[in-house]
C-alpha cells in the first residue's frame, strides 16, 4: 500500500469459525474488518462504506440489487469464500465495474470426504446405521462391494477431482476420467463412455451453463442399472427429477449427495421444527439407497484457514494492483 492507512474488508456470511480466523488473520494483514453472520443484501450493503473490496459466503445468492447497492457504497472487488461463481452473476457485475474472484483452499477436504462417500455407498452404510441405531445389530442383507472390484469415472479432474483420482489409486479399481483439459495420468474417455462403463460416478466440474444438468435422463440412462453417483461439486450438475425417477424405478444402484438443487434456504439451516422447502430433499432421503449431507465437504479446519487467507490476500492483491484506480 502507498499509505499508511490500512486497507479495510467488510466480511458478509461470516459464522463464528469463520469470524474467528478473520480475527486472528486480518491485523497480521494489516486489514480492518467489519464482520457480520448476515449474508450480503441490499438493506446492509452500507457496511461496506469506506473500503473497495468485500468478502462473501457462498451460502446465498447476491442479488444484482445487491450489486448495484454494494456499487453505490464503492466496492470494486468482491471476493467469494469458495471455489464456485454461480450465487453471483459474475457478468452483470463486471458491467457495474465490480470484479469477482474465488479461493483456493485444501482440495484434500472435498476429495477426501468424496472418498469417504464412495465407500459409504458401496457398503450400505446409511441402512447399516440406520438399523443400529434402533439396536437391530443383524447382518445385513445386502453384501457391500469392494472397489477394488468397481471401475469408478471421476468427471472433472481439477484440483479436487485430481486429488480424488491420486486417493482412487490406493484401492486398485479400475479408474476413467474426463475433462475437456486433461491435467492427470488417469485413462480419458468421453463423457458418454465413463458412463457406460463406470460402476461409481463421482462429479467434480464446475456448475456453467454448459455443465447444467450434466447428468441428466438421457444420460443416466447410459449408466449401469446398479451404478452408483456420487457429487460433491455442485447440485445442478444433476437434473434432480430425473435423478429421483431412476432411483425410484430401480435404474441406478444409489447416490451419494453432498450437494443438491435447491438446496439454498435449506442446507445450513435448522429444519427440525418446520416443514423442508424442497419435495426432492424429502423424496430422496426417503430412499435407503441415497446419502444426503448438507454441502459440508470442505468443511475442514485447514480448508477454513486456507479461505480465509486466500480471500484477504486476494482483496490485497487487488487493492496493490488497483491503487490508482
Amino acid at each position: 500500500m502507498t499509505n499508511s492507512k490500512p486497507a479495510h474488508i467488510a466480511i458478509f456470511g461470516c459464522g463464528p469459525d469463520e469470524a474467528a480466523l478473520f480475527r486472528e488473520l486480518a491485523p497480521r494483514f494489516g486489514v480492518t474488518t467489519t464482520i457480520t453472520e448476515a449474508p450480503v443484501t441490499e438493506a446492509n450493503s452500507e457496511l461496506a462504506a469506506g473500503g473497495r473490496c468485500v468478502s462473501v459466503g457462498h451460502k446465498a445468492p447476491v442479488s444484482r440489487a445487491t450489486l448495484r447497492a454494494l456499487g453505490q457504497a464503492g466496492v470494486a472487488y468482491i471476493s467469494t469464500r469458495s471455489i464456485g461463481y454461480n450465487h453471483i452473476d459474475v457478468e452483470y457485475a463486471a458491467g457495474l465495474g465490480i470484479s469477482v474472484g474465488n479461493v483456493s483452499y485444501s482440495p484434500d477436504s472435498v476429495a477426501d470426504y468424496t472418498l469417504m462417500l464412495m465407500l459409504m455407498a458401496v457398503r450400505d452404510a446409511k441402512s447399516i446405521i440406520r438399523r443400529t441405531d434402533v439396536h437391530d445389530y443383524r447382518a445385513s442383507e445386502a453384501r457391500g462391494r469392494e472397489l477394488r472390484d468397481l471401475t469408478v469415472g471421476v468427471v472433472g479432474t481439477g484440483r479436487i477431482g485430481a486429488a480424488v483420482v491420486d486417493r482412487l489409486r490406493g484401492f486398485g479399481c479400475r479408474i476413467l476420467a474426463h475433462d475437456h483439459h486433461p491435467r492427470t495420468d488417469a485413462r480419458y474417455v468421453p463423457l458418454d463412455a465413463l458412463l457406460e462403463r463406470s460402476d461409481l460416478v463421482s462429479l467434480h466440474t464446475p456448475l456453467t451453463a454448459q455443465t447444467h444438468h450434466l447428468l441428466n435422463r438421457r444420460r443416466m440412462a447410459r449408466m449401469k442399472r446398479d451404478a452408483l453417483i456420487v457429487n460433491t461439486g455442485r447440485g445442478a450438475l444433476i437434473d434432480t427429477e430425473a435423478l429421483l425417477q431412476a432411483l425410484e424405478s430401480g435404474e441406478l444402484g444409489g447416490a451419494a449427495l453432498d450437494v443438491l438443487e435447491g438446496e439454498e434456504g435449506v442446507f445450513y439451516a435448522d429444519c427440525r421444527d418446520k416443514p423442508i422447502a424442497s419435495k426432492a430433499l424429502v423424496r430422496l432421503q426417503e430412499l435407503p439407497n441415497v446419502l444426503i449431507s448438507p454441502h459440508t465437504a470442505y468443511y475442514t479446519d485447514h480448508a477454513l484457514r486456507d479461505t480465509v487467507e486466500n480471500s484477504l490476500t486476494n482483496c490485497l492483491t487487488f487493492e496493490s494492483e488497483n491503487r490508482h484506480g
